[in-house]
């Protein structure tokens, strides 16, 4: 599809991705490594008869999940939304899904118009661990005391440095970010932590967590867990979560660009218990 000035037409995906599969999201120079952005522009560009590069709203690690991650793209010849969707579904692998297809505005950026993020790690401290559940949940030694972990986490909201819960290869100019919400439950033998904000910097979440699963364990609580952010060292942190409980559950665009809402909250969790 294009516009009137034949254009090529901008679309925006909804995507859902098992990260077992894939070293991450984004293509690698090594072509033997499988990643999500090289499964989906060759579904694209077989579908749109060119060659199609896909721009995302977060890059995602080896092992780390989505059910609702964003990417658009310029389709330079006309095709309608169900070529895309039902196209891109069937041309890719068993372990990624389009849920849904839609044009936007050339001025639609899936990373740079995106207004938050939210993403749930999920936590398993049961014993034994479940079989089936490995490689989506992280499994822990020990009961965790979530209500603990979620009040101690109330000190990291709004907008605060997180250098300590930062990456020594981020690439972001700083570590400010403006945490909106962070949310601790048990559900059933899980335990959830879902985390919003505007933006994240590398491994923020994960180590947030893995600070978390410390506070749990009663080796911390919420003084602690502001005193260690405000230190802004990565080096008194606690070690990173493993990316195979993580996933990329929703982000968040203004009305203008009227795309379908985000998942609901853990659109998941009757298949994980």
């Amino acid at each position: 599809m294009t516009n009137g000035e034949g254009q090529a037409q901008r679309w925006a995906l909804a995507v859902e991705y098992d990260g077992r599969a894939f070293s991450g999201f984004q293509r690698q120079l090594a072509p033997a490594l499988a990643t999500v952005q090289a499964e989906l522009e060759q579904a694209l560009s077989a579908v749109g008869d060119a060659p199609i590069t896909v721009t995302t709203a977060g890059r995602t690690d080896a092992g780390v999940h989505a059910t609702g991650q964003v990417v658009h793209f310029d389709a330079p010849k006309s095709r309608p939304e169900r070529a895309w969707l039902r196209g891109v579904n069937s041309l890719s692998c068993d372990a990624v899904a389009v849920h849904w297809a839609q044009p936007v505005p050339a001025s639609f950026h899936a990373r740079f118009s995106a207004q938050w993020r939210r993403y749930r790690y999920w936590l398993s401290d049961g014993n034994p661990g479940r079989p089936l559940l490995r490689d989506r949940v992280t499994f822990v030694p020990g009961a965790l005391d979530a209500a603990a972990m979620h009040e101690a986490g109330q000190v990291l909201l709004g907008e605060r440095d997180f250098s300590s819960f930062r990456a020594a290869g981020c690439q972001a100019r700083h570590g400010r970010r403006n945490l909106r919400r962070l949310q601790v439950q048990r559900v059933g033998p899980l335990v959830s932590v879902e985390v919003e904000a505007n933006a994240f910097v590398l491994h923020m979440v994960r180590n947030i967590v893995g600070a978390l699963i410390e506070v749990g364990r009663g080796r911390g609580d919420g003084p602690w867990l502001d005193a260690l952010r405000a230190a802004e060292d990565r080096r008194l942190a606690p070690p990173t979560a493993p990316p195979q409980g993580l996933y990329l559950e929703a982000v968040g665009y203004g009305p203008e660009f009227a795309l379908p809402p985000p998942p609901s909250a853990m659109p998941f969790a009757a298949f994980l218990l």
